[in-house]
C-alpha cells in the first residue's frame, strides 16, 4: 500500500501539467505556479510562456516567468523580462528590485544601484530593509551610502552580524581599520554558526581559525556543515581584504564559491566578489 502510493505521488510529480486549447492567460499562469511546486522548473517556465505568448500585455506573466529564470540562474532571460514588466508599467516597483537584484549577479554594479534606488523611489517606507543596495554600494566604491544603508537596516534587525560586518566593510575603506572596528556595532544573538564568530572575529576577539572551528562545532550535517563553511570563508575573504591581503581574501573567496557553494543571494555576493576582485588583479 505504501509503496503504490508512493508511486502515485510521484508519478504525478512527473507528469507534464494538462493545458487545454481553451485555457486562458491566468488559467496557465495557476498550472505554472503548481508545476513550479511539483519541482518541474522547465514545465514552469514551458506555462509561463505559453501565458506570455497568450497575453503578451500580462504583466504578471512576465513577472512569474522571469522569477523562474532566476531561480535557474538565467539572469539575462530574466532581466528580459523584467524589462518588458517595466515597458509596460514604468511604476512597477518590483520588476526594478528583481532586476537590480540580477544585474547584481551579472556584475553590473552601478545598473543595480539604479535599479534599486528607482525601486526605493516607488516603495520609500522600504528604504531601511535595503541591505542589497549597501552591498551593491560597497561594490561601487561607494562606502559611506553603503555605511549609512547599514546603520539603517541596524533599525530593522540588531541581531544580523552579517549587516554590522557590511557596516565595518564599508567604514575600514573610508576610515581605516582601526576607526572601523572602534565604531563596530553592538549586535544580538545571531543563531547562525558561524556567524557570532564571525563578529568575534571583525571585532578583534577572534582569529581566521577561530571561525573556521566554529563551522565545525557539534558534528552537523552535510547540507548544513557546508552552509556554515560558506559562511566562514565568504567573511575570512572579506576580513583578509579589509586588511589589505589579497591573495588570502581571493583564497577563501574561491574556497566559498567553489568547495562550499550556496544557494540564495549571498552565494551570488561570493561569485561576483571573486569575478570583480579576479579581473582588477589581472589588470595591467
Amino acid at each position: 500500500m505504501r509503496h503504490s502510493l508512493l508511486s502515485s505521488v510521484l508519478l504525478l510529480v512527473t507528469l507534464p501539467i494538462p493545458v487545454r486549447a481553451d485555457d486562458t492567460s491566468e488559467e496557465l499562469l495557476q498550472k505554472a505556479k503548481t508545476a513550479w511546486e511539483r519541482k518541474q522548473p522547465e514545465e514552469a517556465l514551458k506555462l509561463a510562456g505559453k501565458a506570455i505568448d497568450l497575453d503578451p500585455k500580462n504583466a504578471g506573466a512576465f513577472l512569474m516567468r522571469g522569477m523562474l529564470y532566476e531561480s535557474r540562474d538565467k539572469h539575462a532571460e530574466a532581466i528580459a523580462d523584467y524589462d518588458q514588466i517595466i515597458k509596460l508599467d514604468p511604476k512597477a516597483a518590483d520588476a526594478y528590485e528583481h532586476r537590480g537584484s540580477e544585474l547584481f549577479k551579472l556584475g553590473k554594479i552601478t545598473e543595480s544601484i539604479a535599479d534599486f534606488d528607482q525601486y526605493l523611489k516607488l516603495k520609500p517606507k522600504e528604504e531601511p530593509k535595503h541591505w542589497k543596495r549597501g552591498i551593491s554600494y560597497y561594490y561601487a566604491g561607494r562606502y559611506e551610502d553603503g555605511q549609512k544603508q547599514f546603520e539603517a537596516y541596524q533599525n530593522v534587525d540588531g541581531n544580523d552580524v552579517e549587516n554590522v560586518v557590511w557596516r565595518y566593510l564599508c567604514m575600514a575603506r573610508a576610515v581605516g581599520v582601526e576607526k572601523a572596528r572602534a565604531a563596530l556595532l553592538k549586535v544580538g544573538q545571531d543563531k547562525r554558526v558561524p556567524l557570532m564568530r564571525v563578529y568575534d572575529l571583525f571585532a578583534g576577539k577572534a582569529k581566521p581559525e577561530d571561525v573556521l572551528a566554529a563551522a565545525e562545532e557539534g558534528k552537523p550535517p552535510k547540507e548544513e556543515k557546508n552552509m556554515r563553511q560558506f559562511y566562514a570563508h565568504l567573511y575570512l575573504g572579506l576580513y583578509y581584504e579589509s586588511a589589505g591581503d589579497q591573495k588570502k581574501s581571493l583564497e577563501h573567496m574561491r574556497q566559498a564559491v567553489e568547495d562550499f557553494p550556496a544557494r540564495g543571494y549571498m552565494g551570488d555576493v561570493a561569485r561576483v566578489h571573486l569575478e570583480l576582485r579576479s579581473k582588477e588583479k589581472t589588470k595591467p
